[in-house]
């Protein structure tokens, strides 16, 4: 399993801010609808209900939000680069600017658990993140999460 298998490039974005968490999953679940024909109202129910078992925002401005879903055929990614932090309630108590969210089967087991390992150490390299800050451009984004772990891979 790789980023690539997760992500399309139509599902990376660079927005200028959000007034809440719940306008971001209502955001990652238009980006769903339109990526990957994920109805975006069970996305952001899903989304929301996964969040009151605990904040996902994971510290150093970085925030997982994921869900499990019915009538999904695999795992779809949603990458969110923010201009604006948002107050997310992470463990750190830092706002967020990079969110990669995850939406999988409702049955996904194993492997929505391993797709949330690989994002997460995508997540934790520092040098993958400078380079997503210092980024505006959606393609070179998709271009950076997708080389990273290849390149690590190898």
């Amino acid at each position: 399993m790789d980023i690539s298998s997760l992500l399309v490039p139509a599902a990376v974005r660079v927005v200028g801010q959000f007034t809440s968490k719940k306008r971001l999953f209502q955001e990652l679940g238009e980006i769903a609808q339109q990526a990957y024909g994920i109805e975006g109202g069970l996305a952001l129910d899903g989304l929301q209900e996964r969040e009151t078992l605990g904040p996902t925002g994971v510290g150093h401005g970085i925030a997982l939000p994921h869900a499990r879903l019915e009538d999904l055929s695999r795992i779809a990614g949603i990458f969110i680069r923010l201009e604006k932090p948002l107050d997310y309630d992470s463990v750190d108590r830092q706002p967020v600017d990079l969110i990669f969210g995850l939406l999988a089967p409702k049955d996904s087991g194993v492997d929505h658990l391993k797709a949330l390992a690989l994002v997460s150490r995508t997540m934790r390299d520092q040098a993958i993140v400078q380079k997503l800050r210092a980024n505006n451009d959606p393609a070179k984004l998709y271009a950076i999460l997708v080389e990273s772990r290849a390149t690590q891979a190898a």
